[in-house]
């Protein structure tokens, strides 16, 4: 189990799954607009892969210590030239599916991003006028010269290199930049256009007004960069006497973090690009020269701008399903039953109303929750404000350490503060990252709580896009546990026993490792064993041994990994029995979900946390039994063995760590389980399936790794729609 071929590098890994996200951009199956949101979030992803996991390779290379010794052996060195040519093919690839299918393929639709050669005489007029009036005002040009240093350029900023005609021997000015600005719009639509939709990319439109920037001056070239920098926090926490204070100014400092890529016009000129290279102390493989417009991450501002329907997804309302719809009381129904949630299908709107009904009823006395991304204008913050001013015990943990969310958070915290909110910022060097709230309510028979936990974040935009679960319960030992957890985190208090929950870093991976040993256990005595997991991240060495050892033992194991998988499937002798799958579709996948047949006792899981270092190790996370038969039915026979018979979406991993996408079986019906989701969704809107549990559909089984059979095929209305084309 130490070999190191045993197991994938993390940041390789990663890449493949970047990789599936570009062949979605490159399948002609899925609508034009939303191959152009793939491609957008492709760049957004390789922006914050360098800026944080590149960044820290960089940094260990530069001699510090190396934190966390990767499983495959790999040196900081050696990972960071493999991710280097591994990036570089995929950056090619990516704008080649561009500039040979995409392009054309929107200038079909009516939809042209013009280059200034393809400008109409119209067109550049208008563009003109909107120079002049919106643009020029807000530009600063900079020349670079002994008296003028260059300049500091901002993280991700957009910059325009301008190269001048001068007689070195007379002192003149060789070099210029100019920042694009970042309040306008990137890509400018153009009023004018009588032939469909037509943008202009702003760096072109300077570009060709460079000369009213620097007058008086020939200009030989100007050339599109881009500057990608580290951009993660150092803080030590034991030293901060005041953590938002602290945090606020790392804030300030981490955008003078150091260099770590520089993207270029492919057509930037040699002397350009080793300039660029020597300021910002780059080497020649840190720089990523494109044949295209740099950074597709704001092509997004297409699809919002646009709104005809064959060119997106098919439209999709999250459903209200009858437990609450039908509920005059959520209290009431969460007191009879448990009620379990599948976002984006069902309404996120339910968790709202919950937390909000909460801070209304006068029966409430306390509301407590964890806060990790709630994003902008949230209403759980305006709810929870609103709770504390009815003079309600309110306690929010903000955790103002959750990357690229910090000056959210920090704001938010500080208003919540304002309003009478207890807020707290969880356990020193440990990110709180479980998703929990707790509502206390007196009643007739006494005090009772309410617990609501999900594997998504309070944030109902993001629950619009990640498909997630909430589960709603106010059985007494769940709630008891959820009580001692908010102690832990507020007043270190940690309980004598955990009766329902497992929490990490405290006790989260034996329970994983202890129930992966114990279905080898009951393999070697010839009882029931079987595995499914859905993460979206495979990394924690124990836990892959673990399941090496359980597959040894004859384990049949299937793993639905969104993202990173460390773990080598189909490897003779070691992981034989072991399948892993990745979906990437219209949704990002993000619930987590395991299951194990336990000797015959089924038993179904959810939880916050993927099987990473980090999650295990220096995040507070919870996992949490599903008690109830039907849901864990449910979660097992519809959710997981439906996602396992997709064959449409789905990818299945070589050991090598490459993937290809599954087929369906010839005379089978396709499966693509998200579409299998809304349409459930859409059935349980007319029927509660608590009261009436839907007939399961048997997927092929040629298509499951037993024993995860009884899978779920596609509707009849679907089925007619593969028939109809």
């Amino acid at each position: 189990m130490t070999d190191p071929k045993l197991f994938l590098n993390r940041e390789l890994s990663w890449l493949e799954f970047n990789q599936r996200v570009l062949d979605e951009a490159s399948d002609p199956s899925v609508p034009l607009l939303e191959r152009v949101k793939f491609l957008s979030i492709i760049s957004t992803n390789l922006d914050e892969f360098f800026m944080i996991r590149v960044a820290g390779l960089k940094h260990q290379r530069g001699g510090e210590e190396l934190l966390e010794p990767t499983a495959d052996g790999l040196s900081p060195g050696q990972q960071l030239e493999a991710i280097c040519a591994r990036a570089q093919r995929m950056v090619r690839d990516k704008y080649a599916l561009f500039r040979d299918q995409v392009r054309p393929a929107l200038v079909a639709a009516g939809i042209h991003l013009a280059p200034p050669s393809q400008w109409s005489p119209e067109t550049t007029a208008w563009l003109e006028d909107y120079f002049v009036r919106e643009i020029f005002p807000v530009l600063t040009p900079m020349v670079v010269d002994p008296g003028h240093p260059f300049p500091h350029l901002r993280n991700k900023s957009l910059n325009l290199a301008v190269t001048f005609e001068s007689d070195r021997e007379e002192g003149g000015i060789e070099m210029g930049v100019v920042q694009v600005p970042s309040i306008s719009p990137r890509l400018v639509a153009v009023r004018c256009a009588t032939q469909g939709k037509v943008y202009a990319f702003l760096e072109d439109l300077l570009a060709r007004n460079m000369s009213r920037l620097f007058p008086g001056v020939k200009i030989l070239g100007v050339s599109a960069f881009r500057v990608t920098r580290n951009w993660d926090l150092e803080i030590d926490e034991e030293e901060a006497e005041d953590l938002l204070v602290t945090i606020q100014q790392e804030l300030r400092r981490r955008d003078r973090g150091s260099a770590v890529r520089l993207e270029v016009a492919a057509a930037m000129e040699d002397r350009m690009r080793e300039l660029l290279c020597h300021v910002l102390r780059l080497e020649p493989s840190d720089v990523y020269a494109v044949d295209g417009p740099l950074h597709f991450g704001d092509l997004m501002a297409i699809t919002g701008d646009n709104d005809r329907r064959e060119l997106k997804d098919e439209p999709f309302t999250p459903q209200v399903v009858p437990p609450f719809r039908d509920a005059e009381d959520p209290f009431a129904l969460i007191a009879e039953r448990d009620v379990l949630l599948q976002h984006p299908y069902e309404s996120y709107e339910s968790v709202v109303d919950f937390v909000s009904r909460a801070a209304a009823d006068p029966k409430v006395l306390a509301i407590k929750i964890t806060l990790y991304r709630a994003g902008t204008n949230s209403p759980f913050v305006k709810a929870l404000a609103h709770a504390a001013e009815n003079g309600k015990q309110v306690t929010a943990l903000v955790e103002l350490k959750a990357r690229f969310e910090e000056e959210a958070n920090i704001v938010w915290a500080r208003a919540l503060e304002e309003s009478g909110v207890h807020v707290v910022y969880g356990l020193l060097g440990l990110k709180t990252h479980a998703k929990v709230c707790l509502v206390v309510r007196r009643e007739a028979t006494g005090l009772r709580r309410y617990v609501h936990l999900g594997t998504g974040n309070y944030n109902p935009s993001t629950a619009r896009v990640y498909t997630d679960l909430s589960y709603f319960s106010a059985r007494a030992d769940l709630g008891e546990d959820v009580s001692a957890l908010f102690n832990l985190l507020t007043g270190y208090c940690e309980p004598e026993v955990w009766r329902v929950l497992s929490v990490a870093p405290i006790n989260l991976r034996e329970s994983l490792t202890r129930m992966i040993h114990r279905e080898r256990d009951h393999a070697r005595a010839g009882r029931p064993a079987g595995i499914i997991a859905k993460l979206n991240a495979l990394v924690d060495r124990e836990v892959i041994e673990a399941l090496y050892s359980a597959s040894q033992a004859g384990v049949k194991i299937d793993l639905i990994v969104r993202g990173i998988c460390c773990l080598r499937p189909g490897v003779p002798g070691v992981s034989e029995t072991i399948r892993v799958v990745s979906i990437v579709d219209r949704y990002l996948e993000h619930a987590r979900v395991f299951a194990v047949e336990n000797g015959g006792a089924r038993e179904v899981y959810m939880s916050s946390a993927d099987w990473m270092p980090r999650n295990l190790e220096r995040r507070v996370e919870v996992l949490i039994p599903i008690a109830e038969p039907k849901m864990a039915t449910w979660l097992r026979d519809e959710v997981l063995r439906t996602m396992l018979a997709d064959t449409v979406k789905a990818r299945v991993m070589r050991p090598d760590g490459s993937y290809e996408r599954r087929a369906p079986v010839p005379g089978e019906a396709p499966v693509r389980s998200q579409q299998r989701f809304m349409d459930l969704a859409r059935e349980r809107a007319r029927t509660s399936f608590l009261h009436a549990p839907l007939t399961p559909f048997r997927a092929p089984q040629a298509q499951l790794n037993q024993p995860a059979q009884e899978a779920l095929v596609p509707s009849r209305k679907k089925k007619k729609r593969d028939r109809d084309g």
